[in-house]
């Protein structure tokens, strides 16, 4: 019987069985045409569907037309639910029509889309979700009474990998907005940031289906090396292309320049009309991106500039918990039949799906109980890829590292052929196929038909470490040192200069100078100019001067600005001023105009400004921006305010106008408020905000409120939405609160986040604390908890300890602000006398990355009892300290050191300096020098010291027996 006929009922619905299709296109058919017979039905046209099912147009589109691929899972149910249609035997129709015989591109088959001809990459519709970095996810146990129970032979047999139903969250609406513009012809990108095992490599893959249907390409540059590769193809990437940089840190993250040239390539791939349409897609983990995005010194080397330009604006932050809202819609997926995620859903109680079915929970399972052999390995692969080691360690290196991991009876339990069995083990994967520590095989690097290309000989045989393990380790083994065996094998084995380099800072931060040195010294060999510097200061710091200066000549002659601003800072310091400018032009020609700047500030602080002024006018020439911000207030200051003003006006040519609004804040001070005024006027003109609202209070002043008002609606009308909340605010100070109340609304209403914070503000100042919670809250939904604290703080001081426990509480839902919130309650609760829920607080706080409500309920309890350490203080203190608080463990130090106890106070600070700790290592010196003083002065008077706390009771006891 045909299936249209045969019904049958759910969740009291009359719908159609998708059990009698037997071919994928006729349940393709079906499933459109029900979807097709609902949206006419609705009345609703496909955008206004998309729009509503929170999709795009697109992806709606190619749902509904027969000549596209099937729809994902989550695009179904997406497009059910807006329908109004239960989505269960939709997505039954879905999996009949997408299993082993699933339909093909359209735009493949039928050689649609753009020619790969002379181009990079292959269709969207040939590739491989795995083969791009998508985890394989935890499949479903057999038996649902124990999900490691099975044995090798009850395992079902795996013909594919498979993908669990996509669940669409708010990321995935903004990746599809871009896709529609790339689509339609412009060049975009998004670089997804988050944790590790979040979702971010499968959103991208998810967002680029459309693109698969017009036939687009997706270019994923990886051998020989990621950077490199990405580097020399670049040019031949043709529009319609996805450039895939699935882990950007493997690319724009490459050292010696390679990232920085890299993402200036990428950013003129972005920018050429003739190349576009491209769709560049990256991820990264969190950390990554707050280094990359990170400011540099004023006076530094910016070594991610460029990259830092290319993330700009260009950033999908991914949270690591599905919200409410998604859970829903995959307890929908998984009521329609998907195991992966209801077996999720099962197991995993705090929204962290994707983790789960990227089998976190499996491998922490197997490292936890891995065999002596097997965790030495996973060992040595964390602390390699913690401290600098490439995505692929080496098994060589491997081999001998993970030999002083092992105990002395452990490895003399070890047979002959214990390196290949704990391979093997940490190779098993687990459900989804993701192994703990699997082996990789470089692909050989093969020359090109005119003899160029070619690689050097075969890749060695590598092994790659589980993301999910990685970021675990990273935690897990922070404050711990490799053996000498990780050194050793490190020095014998690895030959990547940016490797070595790497492992040299982290050798020395943990007070490894000889094996710091030989890892420099290799680096160097390999072609490495900056670790010729960083091996010239570890000489230097152990007085060799004269290697150093050697290395140091040696680095410049390279053109490296370390050294270059080494020989000039030193140059300056003997008072060999000709040579220092000659070391400091030489930079300016490499391109470091910044050393002629450092070079200015040490004569100033030598000879004065006379001294240093022709220097700063070298660096202004070589493109130094804050020199030319030095120059001018030097002159300014000398009395030339017309060079002064000439120097401002060049660099807000060159897009600083902070030095015009500079000079312009110090004739506001000297009274002179007409030149003043011309200058704010002038600086806000060139594109300084500052100097708008410095401009409107101004008039404020002078009792010009009409025009104050006018340049602040001139602000908003050029998309400053706080211009007005600023005048609003100008009026609250004035006493106006009727004109200020109206602004702070107006501003509101334009998308002034802060000016909802103003209106709590006025309101509370007016005794209307309703009405300043309300906006309060309102600012809070928007990001910005300033309110809610001050609210708190204030009903804190009102003695309404409940109701700012409550605002605080609210406070701590948002991210940015959730240990600052926690550390509050944790004092409230404390001053309440409520100790367990003070310190349940502070280890919340500590949970999400602060220890300073544990460091503050320690001082409390100190302050309370009088004594160090006592009233708890102490445990909380080991609590921090035990999180990596350099401060709680300084002073756990020091108490062991009042009492006596000098193996303890040794042990924490040498284990916390093994860990990196630059601080710990110099309390151990200075620990160590203060008992040399000590037991000078004993001697000295005829009394021995007391060299532990033993030896303490018994000096005491003898003087208490003689007495």
């Amino acid at each position: 019987m045909n299936s249209r006929h045969n019904r049958h009922a759910e969740d009291g619905a009359d719908v159609l069985s998708a059990r009698g299709f037997q071919e994928p296109a006729a349940a393709l058919a079906e499933l459109r045409a029900r979807l097709e017979a609902a949206r006419i039905a609705k009345r609703l046209t496909k955008s206004a569907l998309a729009a509503l099912a929170g999709l795009g147009r697109t992806t709606v589109s190619a749902a509904f037309s027969g000549a596209a691929p099937p729809p994902s899972a989550g695009t179904v149910y997406a497009v059910a639910r807006t329908l109004a249609l239960q989505p269960r035997p939709l997505l039954e129709l879905h999996a009949l029509a997408t299993r082993a015989a699933a339909v093909p591109s359209a735009a493949v088959t039928s050689g649609a889309g753009p020619s790969a001809a002379g181009g990079v990459g292959r269709p969207i519709a040939q590739c491989r979700p795995h083969d791009l970095g998508v985890h394989p996810a935890a499949d479903t146990p057999r038996h649902t009474g124990d999900d490691h129970a099975q044995s090798p032979t009850d395992r079902r047999p795996r013909t594919r990998l498979r993908l669990p139903g996509y669940v669409r969250r708010p990321h995935d609406a903004e990746l599809a907005d871009l896709v529609a513009a790339a689509a339609a012809g412009s060049s975009r990108m998004a670089v997804l940031v988050g944790s590790s095992s979040t979702g971010k490599t499968r959103a991208c893959w998810e967002a680029v289906q459309p693109l698969a249907e017009q036939g687009w390409l997706l270019w994923d540059p990886r051998y020989p090396s990621h950077p490199e590769a990405a580097l020399a193809d670049m040019e031949r990437v043709v529009p319609h292309t996805v450039v895939w940089l699935n882990e950007s840190q493997h690319y724009v993250g490459a050292g010696g320049g390679t990232g920085e040239r890299l993402a200036a390539a990428l950013h003129l791939l972005l920018t050429d009309p003739a190349r576009a349409p491209v769709l560049i897609l990256g991820t990264l983990w969190s950390s990554y991106a707050r280094a990359y995005c990170a400011l540099p010194r004023t006076d530094g080397p910016d070594p991610h500039a460029q990259v830092r330009h290319l993330l700009a604006g260009r950033q999908i932050v991914l949270p690591d918990a599905f919200d409410r809202k998604s859970i829903k819609a995959a307890e929908a997926l998984a009521d329609a039949g998907d195991a992966q995620l209801a077996h999720a859903l099962r197991h995993s109680g705090d929204g962290r799906l994707a983790q789960f079915l990227a089998g976190a929970p499996e491998l922490l399972r197997r490292y936890r109980s891995a065999s002596p052999p097997a965790r030495a390995l996973l060992h040595t692969a964390m602390d390699a890829r913690r401290l600098g080691v490439g995505l692929n360690v080496p098994l060589a290196f491997l081999a001998e590292a993970a030999e002083d991991y092992l105990s002395d009876d452990e490895r003399d339990a070890l047979d002959d052929h214990w390196f290949e069995q704990a391979l093997a083990d940490t190779g098993e994967p687990v459900h989804g196929n993701l192994a703990p520590l699997r082996r990789v095989r470089p692909r050989t690097v093969r020359e090109d038909p005119d003899g160029t290309g070619g690689g050097d000989g075969e890749p060695a045989p590598a092994c790659r470490l589980a993301d999910f393990l990685e970021q675990h380790g990273a935690g897990e083994r922070r404050r711990l040192c490799p053996p000498t065996s990780f050194w050793a094998a490190a020095h014998e084995h690895l030959d990547v200069p940016d490797e070595l380099h790497l492992l040299a800072r982290a050798a020395a931060h943990r007070g490894r100078t000889l094996w710091a040195r030989r890892l420099l010294a290799k680096a160097v060999d390999a072609g490495s100019t900056e670790s010729l510097s960083r091996l010239a200061e570890l000489y230097e710091e152990s007085g060799d001067r004269s290697a150093a200066e050697t290395l140091y000549q040696r680095a410049a002659e390279a053109g490296d600005r370390d050294g270059l601003l080494w020989l000039a800072r030193e140059r300056e310091r003997t008072g060999r001023y000709e040579e220092a400018e000659h070391f400091a032009r030489q930079a300016i020609a490499a391109g470091c105009g910044f050393v002629m700047y450092e070079l200015a500030m040490l004569r100033a602080e030598r000879r004065g400004r006379a001294g240093c002024e022709d220097l700063l006018r070298q660096a202004a020439a070589a493109g130094h921006d804050y020199a030319l911000e030095k120059l001018a207030v030097s002159r300014e200051r000398a009395g030339d305010f017309a060079e002064a003003l000439a120097l401002a006006r060049r660099a807000a040519d060159r897009g600083g106008p902070g030095v015009l609004r500079r000079l312009a804040t110090d004739r506001e001070f000297a009274g002179d408020l007409t030149t003043a005024e011309a200058l704010f006027r002038e600086a806000a003109d060139a594109g300084c905000t500052q100097s708008l609202y410095s401009l409107i209070k101004l008039r404020e002043k002078a009792g010009d409120s009409a025009e104050a008002e006018q340049l602040s609606r001139q602000a908003a009308d050029d998309g400053d939405t706080d211009a007005l909340r600023r005048l609003a605010a100008v009026r609250a100070a004035a006493g106006d609160v009727v004109a200020a109340e109206s602004l702070f609304h107006e501003a509101a209403d334009a998308g002034s986040v802060a000016a909802l914070d103003g209106l709590a503000l006025l309101r509370e100042n007016l005794g209307d604390h309703d009405g300043a919670e309300h906006y309060a809250h309102r600012a809070a939904d928007e990001g910005m908890t300033r309110a809610l604290f001050r609210l708190a703080e204030k009903r804190k001081d009102a003695g309404d300890r409940g109701r700012a426990e409550e605002l605080f509480r609210r406070a701590a839902r948002v991210d940015q602000v959730r240990t600052m919130a926690l550390q509050e309650i944790a004092l409230l609760r404390e001053e309440a006398g409520d100790r367990d829920g003070a310190e349940q607080a502070a280890r919340r706080a500590a949970e999400a990355g602060s220890t300073e409500a544990l460091i503050e309920l320690a001082d409390l309890r100190e302050d309370a009892v009088g004594s160090c350490g006592g009233g708890g203080a102490e445990a909380l203190f080991e609590e921090a300290a035990a999180l990596g608080d350099s401060y709680a463990l300084g002073r756990l130090v020091r108490m062991r050191e009042e009492a006596g106890d000098h193996e303890e106070a040794d042990r924490l600070a040498r284990q916390a300096a093994d860990g990196g700790d630059t601080r710990a290592r110099n309390l151990l010196d200075e620990l160590r020098a203060n008992r040399k003083r000590r037991r000078g002065a004993a001697w000295s008077i005829g009394l021995p010291l007391a060299d532990s706390k033993a030896d303490r009771l018994c000096h005491w006891h003898s003087q208490r027996r003689d007495s």
